[in-house]
């Protein structure tokens, strides 16, 4: 939108209402348009004259950004707008697109923006060939997804209360049911009919990770819309009430996708970290036995090969329609799956803007005993000093 062109609201080509009074935006006959002050055109915002916030407006919806040609991803704009000064957030869409893309062309590499952008017309190219199975999968509609027992969660708990309410067998790990059966058989049978047309067109797709040869990544037929209202409404409530540690309030972005396992499958997945703030884990079926999650503790990048405490070890049984939450950070793997195939839902949930952080004794496990050791010296340091001040005191009376 041309700003210096834009009218303001009530303002008809410059015309007043019948009874002669002056149009909102309007004083003595001049019209203040956005960018303008005092009926002069005032400079639009750059980075250089706005600062981002250090933290993210959490009240603030952004706008929406997906039906616009950008050089980045939008979920990037939707996620950076947080970020906003107040008084840009009053600003029309275009005005802080400009503002957003100056601040990412700036500093987000050329190899970044070329690969986001490759990948953009992949996407593209399959969405526009590829014929969906079933199109009620694409939009979001609670009711046909998740059973009640879910739904109601969310609705009639906030904050603590949330979290009191949901089951966590291990620290940091929270298993709840979660979709329905039926939600469960539609994806399945829309995972097998893209892999079918896969095969039919010999079309290169990528596969959802670099550890597993089998799967599809839902995003890039369709599914991406879908899966970050799935994210936004739905996990990041529970995110911010069991995860506020590693940025869960925050989840702004997501990779969706769906994995197999079993004959001619993936049969087992080793030992690692997500790429992702939270990860949403849900079985949704098949028939199956084996490939339980091995869960190890939380660790930082610094100790992610470190050893286990016994206090840290878990083992999860997949349960069709069920699902676990967990941090990305959290060490896992998946144990073969012996025998039929399981089929599982993935969305790591991540955050785009992240804070640079230099303590993670608030999460990791292994940061966490060298802080309890060197507070336990500290302790036994000062003790001991107090002893040989007594010691001298008695020794001189």
């Amino acid at each position: 939108m041309d700003l210096n062109g834009a009218n303001t609201a009530g303002q008809r080509d410059g015309r007043t209402d019948a009874d002669g009074g002056a149009q909102p935006g309007q004083a003595n006959g001049s019209v203040n348009r956005p960018g303008q002050q005092n009926g002069a055109v005032a400079p639009l915002p750059t980075y250089l004259t706005h600062r981002l916030r250090l933290n993210p407006s959490a009240d603030h919806k952004p706008d929406n950004y997906e039906d616009l040609e950008l050089d980045f991803s939008p979920l990037v704009f939707s996620s950076l707008e947080r970020y906003l000064p107040p008084p840009l957030l009053l600003q029309t869409r275009d005005t802080k697109v400009n503002f957003m893309r100056e601040i990412l062309r700036r500093y987000y590499p050329q190899s970044d923006r070329i690969r986001v952008q490759k990948h953009r017309e992949y996407r593209q190219k399959i969405i526009s060939n590829y014929q969906r199975l079933h199109t009620e999968l694409y939009e979001m509609h609670a009711e046909n997804v998740f059973v009640p027992s879910f739904i109601n969660l969310l609705n009639e708990n906030s904050g603590q209360s949330l979290k009191k309410r949901l089951n966590e067998p291990a620290e940091g790990i929270y298993t709840f049911e979660m979709l329905q059966p039926r939600f469960c058989d539609m994806l399945m049978a829309e995972v097998e009919n893209f892999e079918k047309w896969v095969h039919e067109t010999k079309f290169r797709i990528m596969r959802p990770n670099t550890m597993n040869k089998y799967g599809a990544v839902l995003d890039d037929f369709g599914m991406e819309t879908m899966l970050n209202t799935l994210m936004e409404e739905f996990i990041r409530p529970i995110s911010k009430a069991c995860f506020q540690h590693v940025g869960g309030a925050s989840l702004d972005s997501h990779h969706g996708f769906v994995l197999e396992y079993g004959m001619d499958r993936d049969v087992d997945l080793g030992f690692h970290v997500d790429d992702s703030e939270v990860t949403l884990n849900v079985c949704l079926g098949r028939k199956f036995c084996g490939g339980e999650l091995y869960f190890r503790g939380m660790r930082c990048d610094k100790h992610v090969n470190t050893e286990t405490q016994m206090n840290e070890s878990f083992d999860y049984a997949h349960v069709p329609g069920h699902a676990v939450l967990h941090s990305g950070r959290h060490r896992h793997g998946a144990r073969a799956t012996t025998s039929g195939n399981r089929i599982n839902l993935l969305l790591w949930c991540r955050r785009e803007m992240k804070k640079y952080q230099k303590d993670f004794s608030s999460w990791c496990g292994h940061c966490k005993r060298e802080k309890e050791e060197r507070r336990d010296q500290s302790v036994a340091a000062t003790k001991l000093e107090l002893l040989r001040r007594d010691g001298r005191t008695a020794a001189t009376n």
